[in-house]
């Protein structure tokens, strides 16, 4: 018994030693491949990262990071010669090491802070093979993108976004099917890198997640995706297929809202029927316009009103009033478009696109008096209006400026006035449906 426990302690102790061997040898290497990458010299790091990587995968997280720069430093040294079998032997390494990497994060992840997640891992694998790959298939490159993306959501790094779109785009390039897809693409994209910006803290981040943000703009805009005359063509039949279903309706109203389609038949369609399901702001925008068009202005009218009472922001509140008297100005209604605009700076005293909108309604309707002349003094309440207007929005200065080098000219002579008993500085009232007071100059 005795012979047998010695051997057996004696087997144990060979084993441990083994053990501790091997680690000295992984400790060793770590540390020579290390500061060899460190030193950029990527040929003698290679064997002992190698065995870093064989032997012990576990030992330093650093492992990974160092043999993507080693690996793609090869890969640069070859230059053009992608066709190479030596290229193809470096690439198809570093593919399995960013494999490996992905298959142990949830082991470094229990012992150590900083490791991103396996889905940024997957990400950062296919910004790699685009960079790298022989012939690159973007469907693959695509679906990982897509796949870390869709899992990461806003804690997504702001490069693995932006290539994510970037490559929906070099999609819908190749397969004009996939229109529909790249505009989901960017709604999502545009959400997880606003996600991002509001949970962001450091400056340096936010700038980054910034410029991902405008280069998804330019991006969705150069697609071609973004006409109105496209949009009408993937939302007309996807709105009449799903009337009740309010994230489809909503989509659809977010996406032609952003890109200025209010007008097309899908996104008014889709207002009426989001309107039927919950009332809110947008929709019952949309109403309006529909009823518009169909030259029902009462109705139109209400919907503005229902959009006005729903608003909670003055400054919105002001648009939507003044955007009803635009839309009565259209029907002659001009008491009734006057009242609207009015309603507006109520809300917002320095709208000055209402101010101006007044202005126009009394010049296009001057006549008030029997008199010429005093008619004419109707532009002298046009002008009080436009240097209203551009006093309180310098915004629309030049505007109302332009405006009113046009309507001085329409304002009575001196003398005709004073056949009437009126002179500079008096005042008058401008009756009819104006009732307005001003200076003559």
């Amino acid at each position: 018994m005795k012979i047998r426990t010695i051997a057996a302690i004696l087997l144990f102790s060979a084993g441990a030693m083994n053990v501790v061997a091997q680690d000295d040898n992984c400790n060793a290497n770590s540390s020579i491949s290390h500061e060899a990458v460190r030193a950029g010299n990527f040929k003698d790091a290679y064997i002992p990262w190698r065995a870093v990587l064989d032997k012990c995968p576990l030992l330093r997280f650093y492992t990974f990071a160092d043999g993507f720069k080693i690996l793609q430093g090869f890969l640069d040294a070859e230059g053009n010669k992608k066709t190479s079998a030596n290229y193809q032997r470096y690439f198809n390494e570093l593919m399995e090491v960013h494999d490996l990497r992905m298959k142990y994060i949830p082991q470094f992840q229990t012992k150590m802070r900083g490791v991103p997640s396996v889905a940024d891992a997957l990400g950062t694998k296919a910004i790699a093979y685009l960079k790298y790959a022989p012939n690159v298939d973007v469907n693959m490159a695509y679906t990982w993108l897509k796949q870390a993306v869709n899992e990461a959501k806003g804690e997504s790094s702001s490069t693995v976004l932006h290539y994510f779109l970037e490559t929906s785009l070099n999609k819908l390039k190749k397969e004009p099917a996939h229109q529909e897809q790249f505009i989901r693409d960017y709604l999502s994209t545009s959400q997880y890198v606003q996600d991002a910006l509001d949970a962001e803290t450091k400056e340096a981040n936010k700038q980054n997640l910034t410029v991902v943000k405008d280069n998804a703009v330019a991006m969705f805009i150069n697609s071609g995706a973004a006409s109105c005359s496209s949009l009408q063509e993937i939302y007309g039949p996807k709105v009449e297929a799903n009337k009740t279903n309010m994230k489809v309706l909503q989509e659809a109203l977010d996406v032609m809202k952003m890109m200025g389609c209010t007008e097309e038949e899908a996104y008014l369609q889709a207002s009426l029927y989001a309107y039927r399901i919950q009332p809110t702001v947008d929709a019952a925008l949309g109403c309006a316009y529909m009823s518009y068009k169909k030259n029902d202005f009462d109705g139109a009218v209400k919907f503005f009103d229902e959009a006005i009472n729903m608003e909670r922001n003055n400054s919105k509140k002001a648009d939507l009033a003044y955007r009803a008297a635009v839309v009565l100005t259209s029907a002659k209604r001009l008491t009734q478009a006057r009242a609207y605009a009015q309603k507006s700076l109520g809300f917002d005293e320095s709208f000055g696109k209402a101010h101006i909108l007044i202005a126009t309604l009394y010049a296009t309707n001057p006549n008030w008096n029997d008199e010429t002349a005093l008619n004419k003094c109707t532009y002298f309440v046009v002008i009080d209006r436009l240097q209203r207007a551009k006093s309180v929005d310098p915004s629309i200065a030049d505007e109302a400026n332009k405006l009113i080098g046009t309507y001085s000219r329409y304002t009575p002579a001196p003398s005709d006035l004073f056949m009437l008993g009126y002179k500079a500085g008096d005042r008058i009232t401008v009756g009819g449906w104006i009732g307005e007071t001003t200076t003559i100059r």
